[in-house]
């Protein structure tokens, strides 16, 4: 699901990798409807190698600019 809703709301970069921001990430609906804990599921996927980002915890407002990449598809 979470990898689903990164493509939804995310755009690809040059090296043909999916990104989207966490701010965006956080804020939609759907994503607050899906996901109760986002930081938990992000750290979990992460610790998959699902998807990367800078940092071990991220936290609203303050990190609302981190780009959360696509590992995998």
């Amino acid at each position: 699901l979470l990898v689903e809703e990164i493509r939804r709301l995310g755009t690809k970069n040059a090296d043909g990798q999916v990104s989207v921001k966490f701010g965006v990430l956080f804020a939609d609906e759907k994503c607050a409807n899906l996901f109760e804990a986002l930081v938990g599921t992000l750290k979990a996927a992460k610790r998959r190698k699902i998807v990367t980002y800078q940092g071990e915890l991220l936290l609203q407002g303050v990190h609302d600019n981190v780009d959360i990449m696509l590992l995998q598809d």
